[in-house]
């Protein structure tokens, strides 16, 4: 199946994400996952990669795996952080003998340490040059590319935004991915502006299921993810009961994504930490496969 496959002719692009493990312990959790998960049809598994490349061997054996395991599309993460065009076509040309069916292109943020983003010498400086080099140099591997429904944080306006998630796409992006977000109105007024752009690759939101409401709060300070009353409220009514807020969680999440479902998603992207069970429970509830 190729990418363009995943969303056509109706078809329901079910997707997971993975970060590379970093302890056996956390590699053996991260298997158990995707075997959890496999049971749904997903069209695609991703792998996450490294600022600048730091997992790029780990990625790639994620990938692997995945596709020895279960025989499904891979899609691996590509940045333009700490590499060259040569080192990127490197990359993308291992991917591409691999099997790799599609690289999710993006900038990428700066590496820990680092405030701002810094071409690399020989390197890229957007995303959108890097999904020009997969299109014209790899043009068998589809492209995912990055949409924010609250703005990107660096972006000047929200106008500047959508401009250049156009350029991605009239690059070659074939699919939009979006950031994670708690609020549904933010994620469909972002799709009536794509649309109204001239956006016309799939717009597929991303989920992301909160069971710690501690960790919601640190990632959402790092995308700045808005976090709405009717989220943060089941939350503080759990308190510092852990079951309590994994319940609360998925409560949340299955509302959010019934929601997207009914108004005719063509797929969602679920970030899933390398844990299975509150998706799980949330794909049980909404009763949803992927087209497989």
């Amino acid at each position: 199946m190729t990418l363009h496959d995943a969303y056509a002719n109706g078809r329901f692009g079910l997707s997971f994400e993975l970060f590379p493990p970093k302890t056996p312990e956390s590699e053996a959790t991260m298997w158990r996952t995707v075997d959890d998960l496999m049971a749904f049809e997903p069209a695609m598994i991703t792998c996450t990669y490294g600022a600048g490349g730091s997992t790029r061997g780990t990625t790639l054996d994620v990938l692997r795996g995945v596709r020895s395991r279960h025989d499904i599309p891979v899609a691996s993460h590509l940045t333009c952080v700490g590499s060259s065009v040569d080192e990127l076509r490197g990359y993308l040309r291992e991917a591409s003998d691999l099997g790799v069916a599609a690289i999710v292109a993006l900038r990428g943020d700066p590496p820990k340490g680092e405030t701002a983003f810094r071409q690399t010498d020989g390197g890229l400086r957007y995303a959108s040059e890097l999904v020009s080099l997969i299109r014209a140099e790899f043009p068998e591997l589809g492209i995912l590319v990055a949409g924010y429904p609250e703005t990107h944080q660096e972006a000047p306006s929200p106008e500047a935004d959508l401009e250049n998630l156009r350029r991605k796409c009239d690059a070659g992006g074939d699919v939009v991915v979006t950031q994670l977000f708690y609020d549904n109105a933010d994620f469909f007024r972002f799709r009536d502006r794509c649309l109204a752009a001239g956006i016309t690759a799939p717009i597929v939101p991303g989920v992301m299921p909160v069971t710690n409401y501690a960790q919601i709060r640190r990632i959402a300070t790092l995308c700045k993810a808005r976090l709405p009353e009717s989220f943060t409220s089941g939350f503080e009514a759990a308190g510092d009961d852990e079951g309590a807020q994994f319940e609360a969680g998925v409560e949340f999440a299955t509302r959010q994504v019934r929601e997207l479902l009914d108004s005719g998603v063509p797929g969602i992207h679920f970030y899933v930490l390398n844990k299975s069970p509150a998706t799980v429970r949330v794909l049980e509830q909404v009763d949803l496969q992927g087209a497989g």
